[in-house]
């Protein structure tokens, strides 16, 4: 399987995506009309959208780091059929085909704890729950937990236990409050917009920095601040997080990455008499 790799400094990333599914486009742009969100994702006949389970190994320092899970294994005949996935991939599969062993996957970084980024942090033994990834560390933020168990009605769909307490349980989850830096050169940054504690993650060595936007940014054509998520919890916040970080991402060359573009594993950000758009876009 052809990877696409970047070097930041000394650390070095490579896009593993994990497979796609297909999902109303409405839902993804929110207010921004279908007329100018599908110039560049044209739709099936239900409306539906190609969208990508957009995954990343961080090598640094003798560490691999996933970031994100996708969305898993664990769906019914009738989710498969309505987000077009008759056979969703296994990450650790994946991950193999991409040139990792899973067992040498020593940390796995949730950016937020929804179904399509956490799906594949536990795999089914017999009656077991158990990680997929055994030798690792997960990470994600205690609010995360929180609010997932909250089980709230505007977003509770989003959230399994299956994929999370098990961890919490074994001892392979470790929560975070805030931000930091997971290892040398690996940075946790929160940003309120998707939701109240979704995190980007941001690799930086040598004065370069890679930064994976999440769902804070989930298609390229978002680089808009404006152009945000009919999902999002907090537009607001997400058009004033999303103008900061693109801000910097401009100004300091950063290479991006979004959390769910079916096309695009790295890209740099312009802002042209405030007009934004993406160049270097690696696939």
């Amino acid at each position: 399987m052809p990877n696409s790799v970047i070097e930041v400094g000394d650390i070095r990333v490579t896009s593993v995506r994990i497979g796609s599914y297909w999902w109303d486009g409405g839902s993804f742009f929110g207010v921004v009309p279908k007329t100018l969100w599908s110039k560049t994702h044209p739709t099936d006949e239900r409306n539906l959208i190609e969208a990508g389970f957009n995954s990343y190994v961080i090598e640094t320092g003798g560490n691999r780091v996933l970031i994100d899970t996708g969305g898993g294994v664990r769906h019914d005949e009738r989710a498969k059929e309505r987000m077009n996935t008759p056979n969703p991939p296994d990450v650790r599969e994946v991950v193999a085909a991409h040139g990792f062993d899973p067992e040498s996957i020593d940390t796995v970084i949730n950016t937020h704890l929804h179904w399509d980024h956490a799906g594949g942090n536990t795999v089914d033994q017999g009656s077991l729950v158990l990680p997929s990834f055994p030798k690792a560390k997960y990470y994600a933020q205690r609010g995360e937990l929180e609010h997932g168990r909250e089980q709230h009605p505007r977003d509770a769909v989003s959230y399994r236990a299956v994929n999370y307490e098990p961890l919490l349980e074994s001892g392979h989850l470790h929560l975070l409050d805030g931000d930091g830096e997971v290892l040398p050169g690996v940075h946790v940054q929160v940003a309120v917009g998707h939701n109240r504690t979704m995190m980007v993650i941001q690799a930086r060595s040598k004065g370069q920095t890679w930064c994976m936007f999440s769902d804070l940014v989930q298609f390229t054509i978002n680089v808009t601040p404006t152009w945000v998520s009919g999902f999002d919890l907090f537009p607001l916040e997400a058009i004033d997080n999303k103008t900061v970080l693109l801000n910097r991402a401009v100004e300091e060359g950063w290479w991006v990455s979004f959390g769910h573009d079916p096309a695009a594993a790295f890209a740099k950000v312009q802002n042209s008499g405030g007009k934004w758009r993406v160049s270097d876009v690696l696939r």
